[in-house]
């Protein structure tokens, strides 16, 4: 079992881990234990087997540990560790349990690695990896890239949408995602406005404006400060629905959030828009994609006291990232693009 409690970008660079446990074991039998918003990730991918839902990221101690003893599992990796998952864990009895060796309650695992991952020394992907190596499973580096599986009815849901929501048939597709639900540090929606424009203006391309639950007021406010033409489409898919969606694309770009790592992993081209804080940083959390282009403050230390205030608030540092070169990024990425059918 492998615990991922967090959100929908943790999640999916945590999927991989699946993969790479029935290459090394092809008779082994992988759960996920993960938050409900979630678990339609892990119910979607083929080399997971069971998914274990969290209402809301708080266990049900009685519950949780019920269905883990039914499931007689042999191994839990915790790749999010928190103190209630580990004492769960214990309390059901599972023989090997994998986490970190640096938390005031990592006795409660017996097989402990020792990684600090706020150092941002490997990917976090990468990360997630190498608590495999205490169970035998040493699948090495690179690692398996992430990958959503779509279906027809999730492509043709998708379609209806950005029928929906009035896109011509027969240009290339850009989105635009401004939000990141406080995650990290934020390119502002000022800029995100001003390349709108450009790419509107161009001509070329349709420009769709997407968005959550809760971030309507962000994505009108962006289309209204932009003077060209763009769609939107908010708070009306599900998780893979979003992915068949993303897939239609020419380039997706947004800050650093779920729904970029789910453009990647359906084979979209991406920016990413990044701070240099190693814990927030590219290095990090940046998709794990070769059809990827990064854009991160210069000149500025990694450290950087500007941008030390809570996640999601406005930065300097990021405000430094060029629309034109971001803007030039996009052309690069999207002239070879999908055509919206």
């Amino acid at each position: 079992m492998i615990v991922r409690t967090d959100r929908i970008g943790d999640v999916i660079l945590t999927l991989p881990m699946a993969r790479a446990l029935k290459q090394c074991r092809p008779d082994a039998h992988v759960a996920f234990l993960i938050r409900s918003y979630t678990s339609e990730l892990a119910g979607a991918d083929r080399h997971v087997d069971q998914v274990i839902t969290l209402d809301d990221g708080t266990p049900s101690s009685g519950r949780i540990i019920r269905e883990i003893r039914e499931s007689h599992f042999d191994v839990v990796v915790h790749t999010h560790p928190m103190p209630s998952l580990a004492f769960i864990t214990l309390m059901a009895g599972i023989p090997v349990r994998v986490g970190t060796g640096y938390r005031w309650y990592s006795f409660l695992f017996n097989r402990r690695v020792y990684e600090h991952r706020k150092d941002a020394a490997r990917h976090e992907l990468e990360y997630n990896l190498n608590l495999l190596r205490a169970v035998g499973c040493d699948f090495g580096i690179p690692g398996p890239q992430p990958e959503i599986r779509t279906t027809p009815a999730q492509e043709a849901k998708a379609d209806r949408v950005l029928a929906e929501a009035g896109l011509p048939r027969g240009g290339r597709l850009v989105i635009l995602h401004p939000g990141s639900g406080g995650s990290a540090r934020d390119w502002r929606p000022e800029n995100f406005a001003r390349l709108a424009e450009k790419l509107a203006a161009d001509g070329r391309f349709a420009v769709l404006i997407t968005g959550g639950k809760g971030e309507e007021g962000l994505v009108r406010g962006l289309r209204a400060a932009c003077a060209g033409t763009t769609y939107e489409v908010v708070g009306s898919l599900g998780l893979i629905e979003y992915a068949a969606l993303a897939k239609r694309a020419s380039v997706f770009i947004a800050n650093s959030t779920g729904p970029l790592h789910i453009a990647a992993a359906v084979g979209t081209p991406v920016i990413g828009l990044y701070p240099r804080i190693r814990p927030l940083s590219a290095d990090r959390w940046g998709p794990y994609t070769d059809k990827k282009m990064i854009f991160s403050p210069r000149g500025f230390p990694d450290d950087c006291r500007r941008c030390t205030g809570a996640p999601g608030e406005p930065c300097e540092c990021m405000d430094s990232i060029p629309v034109d070169d971001v803007y030039t990024a996009a052309l690069r990425l999207a002239e070879a693009g999908t055509v919206v059918s």
